[in-house]
C-alpha cells in the first residue's frame, strides 16, 4: 500500500508521486485513469483492484512551475562543473560574485558563476573587467524545472516511457 505511484496530469506530464492508497482511491472515484498495472491485484471486501504503477488524472492541473533556488550545487550544475573564467573542468570549484559583494553585488544568479580556485583567487575582489579576466558565459538563472519531483529519486523500470531523457541521466 506505500509502494510509490506516478500520477500524470492530463498532458503525461509527471505531477506527483503518490502511494498505492491514494492512487487507488483517484481511480476509484473517477478522478484518474489506470495507465500501468505491474503490480498485480489488491483484494478488497467485495473486489479484487489492480494496484496501479502509472496513473494519469482525467483533468488538466495547471501547476506553476517553481523557480529554483539558488545554491551551490544548482549554480554548479548550470555551469555544467565548468569554470566560467578558464573553461577548465576541476574537482575544487567555488562560487564566484561577477561584481564583488564588497562592491555591492547582489547574491542571484545573474551574478554568481561557479570557477575554480585559481581563477577565483586571481580575480580576487575585482570585476572580470578590473583583473582583465572574460565570462565564457553570461549568468542567468537557470528555466523553471517542471520535473523536479523526479530528481534524486529511484525511477522504476515501468515509469521510463513517461519520463524525459533530461532527468533520467
Amino acid at each position: 500500500m506505500h509502494a510509490p505511484v506516478l500520477v500524470l496530469n492530463l498532458n503525461y506530464v509527471p505531477l506527483n508521486i503518490c502511494n498505492v492508497r491514494r492512487a487507488v482511491i483517484l481511480v476509484g472515484k473517477g478522478k484518474a485513469e489506470l495507465l500501468e498495472n505491474h503490480r498485480g491485484q489488491l483484494r478488497t471486501v467485495s473486489s479484487l483492484v489492480d494496484v496501479p504503477s502509472i496513473i494519469r488524472l482525467v483533468y488538466l492541473v495547471k501547476k506553476p512551475f517553481l523557480p529554483r533556488k539558488l545554491s551551490k550545487k544548482e549554480v554548479f550544475l548550470r555551469d555544467k562543473f565548468t569554470c566560467q573564467y578558464c573553461g577548465k573542468k576541476v574537482p575544487d570549484l567555488t562560487l564566484d560574485h561577477v561584481v564583488p559583494r564588497r562592491q555591492h553585488g547582489s547574491h542571484t544568479w545573474e551574478n554568481v558563476v561557479a570557477a575554480c580556485n585559481r581563477c577565483n583567487l586571481r580575480k580576487a575582489g575585482r570585476t572580470p573587467a578590473e583583473a582583465n579576466m572574460l565570462l565564457k558565459t553570461v549568468p542567468r538563472a537557470p528555466d523553471p524545472n517542471p520535473y523536479l519531483i523526479l530528481q534524486n529519486r529511484t525511477l522504476l523500470d515501468e515509469w521510463l516511457p513517461y519520463v524525459p531523457w533530461s532527468v533520467r541521466e
